[in-house]
């Protein structure tokens, strides 16, 4: 939902915003002004990361989380904190069950020594990724990135995809990878240029080597559809809306 908004402003500001009108992802004065505004405002921006579900499913070791297990010396929740404040994500959202949450807040407390301020969501029982999402309605209201808490990532594919969503206007931009993996356990996806216009969890019959990787950026519009699994409900009615 957007608000018509009117400025003054003077001629040397004028001709500066309109050097960056493309005609392709940025067609008009508005877009280039709301574009400049979001890149100003992108040291403030704000991630989730998702270690919900099964507290069983987590684990790597009796004692230990997939989140919270060590790659050299630092944890990989270190590592994914530490690649997002790179990516200007300041404000963090966790959300996780009770062992999960009291593990990662061991590891990175309020997380101002990272350099962001981490919020932590206990979920008590969901029945799907879209349902430890929709925990933080009402919490979010711009633009935000979503990263699986499990993942080790590049700061620089971050903001590609970062950038590639705020040009497309969709609901949702997904990360997605072509390289070799299981792709039995996999979202797979199709595509037509940029526009995702297939999305099957998991599917019995392969037909694409194109898949989820596990992070995505969403617009606050993501919370009103019903659902409770990201990847077996609301991306493939996204996609089907043309919104993916």
């Amino acid at each position: 939902m957007k608000d018509r908004l009117t400025i003054t402003l003077n001629q040397k500001t004028i001709r500066a915003i309109d050097s960056i009108i493309d005609n392709l992802y940025i067609r008009n004065r508005s877009n280039a002004i709301e574009q400049l505004i979001e890149r100003a405002l992108g040291e403030n921006k704000t991630a989730v990361i998702i270690a919900g579900g099964n507290e069983e499913e987590l684990k790597v070791s009796p004692n230990e989380y997939r989140p919270t297990a060590k790659i050299g010396n630092m944890t990989v929740i270190e590592l994914a904190v530490k690649k997002l404040r790179e990516s200007g994500f300041r404000e963090i959202f966790v959300i996780a069950r009770h062992f999960v949450i009291r593990d990662i807040f061991q590891v990175l407390g309020d997380g101002s020594k990272y350099g962001v301020k981490i919020n932590y969501t206990e979920e008590g029982k969901s029945n799907g990724s879209a349902d430890s999402l929709r925990l933080l309605k009402g919490k979010i209201q711009t633009s935000f990135l979503v990263v699986f808490a499990d993942l080790i990532f590049n700061k620089t594919k971050i903001k590609e995809l970062w950038e590639s969503h705020i040009k497309q206007r969709a609901i949702v931009t997904l990360m997605i990878g072509t390289s070799p993996i299981n792709l039995k356990k996999a979202g797979i996806v199709k595509v037509e240029g940029n526009k995702i216009i297939s999305f099957i969890e998991k599917p019995k019959l392969i037909d694409s080597g194109i898949y989820f990787s596990g992070i995505f950026i969403a617009e606050p519009e993501i919370f009103e559809y019903s659902g409770n699994s990201l990847e077996k409900e609301i991306f493939p009615a996204l996609s089907e809306k043309g919104f993916l």
